[in-house]
C-alpha cells in the first residue's frame, strides 16, 4: 500500500464528506453573524446554529437549550470545572477527579488547587477504571464536583458512569462526565448517566476541529456556571464571542450522522478490533493488552510488545499513523501517565502503542498493519544482542 493507513481515530478523525457538504453553505452563502438578526443573512445563520444545537442535543438525550457551543472539548472541560468551582465555592471547595482523566480535566483541577480548592485524585484499577464505591468514599460534605470520564482516550476502558452518577445525585454533588471519546462510539444519555455537565468535541466524531459543546443541566437540578469568557453575552452569557457557524453546523451534522449509524457502527468497529487484536497476538503471544478486556471502546487497542520500544516500532512503519500514548502528550518525555497510574511498569508503558480504528478503516488495512507490525517486531528483536 502506498497511502498512509490511519489508525489514530482517538486523536482526531477526518471530516466526513457528508459533514463537509452540510458546512459549505455556511462558509460561502450564509456567512452572516447569527447575532445580527435584523437582516436575512443573520437570521439564516441563527437558524443554522439552532438546527445544529438540536442535532447535538439529540445525540446525548439532552434538550437543545442545555447545549453551549465552545471551541472544543478542552474549553468545555475548563468551563465546566472552573465554572462550577467559582459559582459554588461558598458551598464547598473540594473536588474529586480520577487520575486518568484527559489533561483538559486534570490541568484545570490543578489550577484550582492553586486557588485554594482541595482535590482528591482517585487511582484507577489495573484496567484503568474507576468504581462508584471509590467515588462514594471520596465525597465529603465540602465536595461540589466529581469528574470522571465516560471512556478513557488512551486504553479505551469504559467507566461505570451510570453508577457514579447515581452516587453523585444521591449525595447532592454535581457530576461532570467528559464523554469526548464515548460520543459517537457508544449510546450516550445524560439522563441515564445522571450527568450534570458533559463535554464533547466535533473532531472526534468526523466533524471539523475548533468546535465542541458542553451540556449544562437545565433542571433537577439547574446547574449554574461562572462564565470564563466575558463579552457580548452569546450562549446564555456562558461563552461570549461570535459563534463559529460553519464549525457548529459541522458539529450538528456529525452528531446527526452518528445518531443514524450508531446501531451498526460499534459492532463493526468491535469486530475489526477483535480481528486486529488476534492477528497481533498470533505474531507476539507475549504481548500485553492494556485496558479492560470487555468494557472497552469498540475501536481501541493499546498494546505493548515485550522488549520493543514504541518509538522504534513506529519508526519502522512510516506509512502507518498510530500513537504512542495520547496525542496531547506527543513530544513529552516519559511513558504515558495513564498507564503509569494503572500500575503498568516503565518498560511496557514505554512500549505501548495505541491503535484506534474508525469509520473508514477497512479489513484490508488491518491485514496490512498486522503484517507490518510483525515485520517490525522481527527486525527490532533481531538487532538486539
Amino acid at each position: 500500500m502506498t497511502k498512509t493507513i490511519y489508525l489514530d481515530y482517538n486523536a482526531t478523525t477526518p471530516v466526513d464528506p457528508r459533514v463537509l457538504e452540510q458546512m459549505m453553505p455556511a462558509l460561502t452563502q450564509a456567512f452572516g453573524n447569527p447575532s445580527s438578526e435584523t437582516h436575512i443573512l443573520g437570521r439564516v445563520a441563527r437558524a443554522m446554529v439552532e438546527t445544529a444545537r438540536g442535532q447535538t442535543a439529540a445525540l446525548i438525550g439532552a434538550s437543545a437549550r442545555e447545549i453551549v457551543f465552545t471551541s472544543g472539548a478542552t474549553e468545555s472541560c475548563n468551563l465546566a470545572i472552573k465554572g462550577v468551582s467559582r459559582m459554588y465555592r461558598d458551598r464547598g471547595r473540594h473536588m474529586v477527579v480520577s487520575a486518568v482523566e484527559h489533561k483538559a480535566v486534570l490541568e484545570p483541577c490543578k489550577r484550582l488547587e492553586q486557588e485554594g480548592f482541595e482535590l482528591t485524585v482517585l487511582r484507577p484499577d489495573g484496567f484503568g477504571g474507576i468504581s462508584a464505591q471509590q467515588v462514594s468514599d471520596a465525597i465529603t460534605k465540602q465536595t461540589i464536583l466529581v469528574c470522571v470520564m465516560m471512556a478513557n482516550n488512551v486504553v479505551g476502558t469504559i467507566n461505570p458512569v451510570e453508577e457514579i452518577g447515581q452516587v453523585c445525585r444521591k449525595q447532592g454533588v454535581l457530576f461532570f462526565c467528559d464523554a469526548t471519546q464515548a460520543v459517537g462510539k457508544l449510546a450516550v444519555s445524560v439522563e441515564r448517566v445522571h450527568a450534570d455537565l458533559m463535554a464533547l468535541s466535533a473532531h472526534k466524531i468526523y466533524g471539523p476541529k475548533g468546535v465542541g459543546a458542553l451540556y449544562v443541566r437545565g433542571k433537577s437540578p439547574r446547574v449554574r456556571l461562572a462564565a470564563q469568557i466575558d463579552g457580548g453575552g452569546q450562549e446564555h452569557f456562558l461563552r461570549s464571542g461570535t459563534l463559529n457557524v460553519p464549525g457548529i453546523v459541522g458539529l450538528g451534522a456529525a452528531c446527526a450522522l452518528c445518531a443514524e449509524e450508531l446501531a451498526d457502527r460499534p459492532a463493526l468497529s468491535s469486530e475489526l478490533r477483535e480481528t486486529f487484536e488476534q492477528g497481533l497476538l498470533s505474531l507476539a503471544p507475549d504481548a500485553q493488552i492494556h485496558g479492560h478486556p470487555t468494557q472497552r471502546l469498540p475501536n481501541t487497542l493499546n498494546i505493548s510488545f515485550r522488549g520493543i520500544d514504541a518509538a522504534a516500532l513506529l519508526g519502522r512503519m512510516p506509512g502507518i499513523a498510530v500513537s504512542a500514548g495520547s496525542a496531547c502528550e506527543s513530544g513529552t518525555s516519559g511513558s504515558n501517565y495513564v498507564l503509569r497510574a494503572m500500575g503498568v511498569g516503565d518498560d511496557p508503558a514505554a512500549g505501548a502503542v495505541r491503535f484506534s480504528l474508525g469509520r473508514f478503516t477497512t479489513s484490508q488495512e488491518i491485514d496490512y498493519v498486522v503484517e507490518q507490525v510483525g515485520r517490525g517486531i522481527v527486525e527490532l528483536r533481531s538487532t538486539k544482542p
